[in-house]
């Protein structure tokens, strides 16, 4: 384990670092010396990409790649790429920013900005995760629904004894739990293998669909659902959660470490980001191969997209393993919703709670809601608060992405890994798209 160095102020920071993030787990996994080989190094950072990546295909992106697909064919498709592509460049910048500073997220926001400034956006993250947990909540609730013909609303009181799922694993190491999102991922990719193949693309079609068309634009209502797409891709506490858990490694706190350190996290976050792509890019083939051109335009409910699935494709476990794919899908949320909140709290007030309260505090925020609308007003309620969580997510990204490039571009707080000015420029113009498609995406849905 690296020497921990004294709480003195580094140069561009205002304050000495109070103490590790997720300091339980801190430098707990062993990274290999200089001499050892390419692909031992990457074994050892390989993992908090995984965690990353859950974020990118948890069950509140389902609906916009669904109706996407259903509506517009493969059409749609080049965005879906193109969200991960800024998803890629921002996680980069996360990981690194943890690496060279030693700081997560909400602990360099923290230093840096004043007292009320910190507070308003540690009280905005909150919201996000809550939202984020009503997302996991209703996706989970839905597939225990679809599965075993569940209510709504038990499924949704179901989900509150997952805490005790993730309390588990949580204490058996940091290893453990990287693994049981590594599992829980390969169950979704090998469930829409399965339904890619026996959907039967237009494998031209599909490939023209990377392409971004100049109908995206044009069409009022396709932008609206491209811009639902890319607002529901990349998730803020990601952010804090990536630069954070890049940490856990015990790598040499110099140059040379860091800049290995660097490499091999944006290594494994890019390559874990693909696996995310294939999944939401995925629902969407298989909602055009199935639903789009058939008279099923107007499929953009889960629900609906399950009881179809089946007739449709005449594959008998087309609908099951559609349920277990986001059964699977909120479960995976959940283990990363957890560390995310445990990071946002500990480093914006300075505060630990037990693991268990936290997680508890958090769920109960987000199922009294999705109870509430589950016994109100049934499937199509809790389908509409799915879609109003990723509003809320989308409100709030802004607020993560602009102090994290501002930050990764300050050479007095990165030193040497002060990003380039090229990078520095992409990273703002991304930065500039996806708050200015957020915010028409927020106007277009208060506008009715």
């Amino acid at each position: 384990m690296p020497e921990t160095k004294p709480l003195v102020a580094e140069s561009g920071w205002r304050h000495a670092r109070r103490g590790n993030s997720l300091s339980e787990v801190y430098a707990s996994i062993r990274v290999p010396g200089a001499e050892a080989s390419f692909w031992r190094k990457l074994l050892a950072f390989w993992g908090p990409g995984l965690l990353v990546a859950v974020g990118y295909m948890d069950p509140g992106n389902w609906a916009t790649d669904l109706a996407g697909g259903a509506r517009y064919g493969y059409t749609l498709l080049s965005v879906v790429l193109i969200s991960n592509l800024f998803a890629m460049l921002l996680q980069h910048l996360a990981a690194k920013l943890g690496i060279v500073t030693g700081r997560d997220l909400a602990q360099a926001c923290r230093d840096h900005y004043s007292r009320p400034v910190s507070l308003g956006l540690w009280a905005l993250c909150e919201v996000a995760i809550a939202a984020c947990d009503l997302a996991e909540v209703i996706g989970s609730a839905i597939a225990l629904n679809l599965l075993f013909g569940l209510p709504l609303a038990w499924g949704v009181v179901l989900t509150t004894l997952d805490v005790l799922v993730v309390l588990f694993f949580q204490n058996k190491g940091f290893r453990i739990i990287e693994s049981l999102v590594a599992g829980l991922i390969v169950l979704i990719f090998g469930c829409f293998l399965y339904e890619i193949l026996v959907s039967h693309p237009d494998w031209l079609a599909l490939s023209k669909g990377l392409v971004p068309d100049p109908k995206i634009v044009t069409n009022p209502q396709m932008l609206y659902v491209a811009i639902g797409i890319l607002g529901a891709t990349v998730m803020p506490h990601n952010l804090y959660l990536h630069s954070s858990i890049v940490q856990t490694r015990a790598f040499v706190q110099d140059e040379a470490g860091k800049r290995s350190a660097i490499k091999f996290a944006t290594i494994d976050s890019t390559v874990a980001l693909f696996l995310a792509f294939f999944v939401n890019a995925a629902i969407l083939v298989t909602a055009a191969a199935a639903f789009h051109g058939k008279g099923h335009e107007d499929v953009a409910d889960i629900a609906d997209a399950h009881k179809l699935l089946t007739p449709v494709l005449g594959a008998g476990a087309a609908s099951a393993l559609f349920a277990i794919a986001l059964l699977a899908s909120g479960q995976n949320s959940t283990l990363t919703g957890t560390l995310a909140g445990q990071i946002v709290m500990e480093g914006f007030l300075d505060l630990k709670l037990r693991p268990w309260v936290r997680r508890l505090i958090t769920r109960s925020v987000a199922v009294v809601p999705a109870l509430i609308v589950a016994l109100v007003y049934g499937e199509k309620g809790t389908g509409q608060l799915l879609v109003l969580s990723q509003v809320i997510l989308s409100l709030q990204l802004s607020f993560a992405v602009v102090p994290l490039v501002l930050f990764t571009g300050s050479k007095a707080k990165m030193g040497v890994f002060v990003n380039r000015p090229g990078v520095q420029v992409v990273a703002w113009a991304v930065s500039g798209i996806i708050i200015g498609l957020n915010v028409f995406l927020l106007w277009q849905t208060f506008a009715g």
